[in-house]
């Protein structure tokens, strides 16, 4: 993503926060974790924590999709009630998710509302392409951690 696609999907994030009564927090991540864009409020380590969260009840839930549902893997949402909050995760774009941490007394529909929304209104913003894996080093020392046969 670029800086103005950066400011852009920050902006958006704001204002889902200014319309949603008691969200506290939005972030877009990857389906690996990592943390694409977030609202101003959560600090860089607390993004980081959410977007590991986040990625891992996603992955909980393919697999819950997989061996109990239609077998395909899809998730729609995904929603865990925590004593203070609720963490909202949804599907967003290819490889990417939006998750939302709202108050314990919020609206869920208007949460979740609000949430396919700017989906919809995103679309080929949240794409978070998989990271290509690196390349093997070339040079002396390339194997240094290989034992010797």
């Amino acid at each position: 993503m670029t800086a103005t696609t950066d400011e852009k999907l920050n902006w958006l994030l704001e204002g889902l926060l200014g319309r949603t009564p008691g969200a506290r927090h939005a972030l877009v991540l990857s389906r690996d974790g990592l943390k694409l864009c977030r609202t101003p409020e959560l600090s860089v380590d607390q993004a980081d924590q959410l977007a590991a969260i986040s990625a891992g009840i996603q992955s909980l839930s393919h697999g819950a999709s997989v061996e109990f549902g239609d077998g395909t893997g899809g998730v729609r949402s995904a929603m865990t009630e925590f004593y203070g909050g609720v963490l909202f995760i949804v599907e967003a774009g290819a490889g990417a998710h939006l998750a939302v941490v709202a108050a314990e007394d919020s609206d869920v529909g208007l949460v979740g509302h609000n949430m396919s929304e700017l989906v919809e209104q995103l679309g080929e913003h949240l794409v978070a392409p998989p990271r290509e894996e690196s390349a093997a080093p070339d040079g002396p020392g390339a194997d240094a951690g290989t034992p010797a046969r």
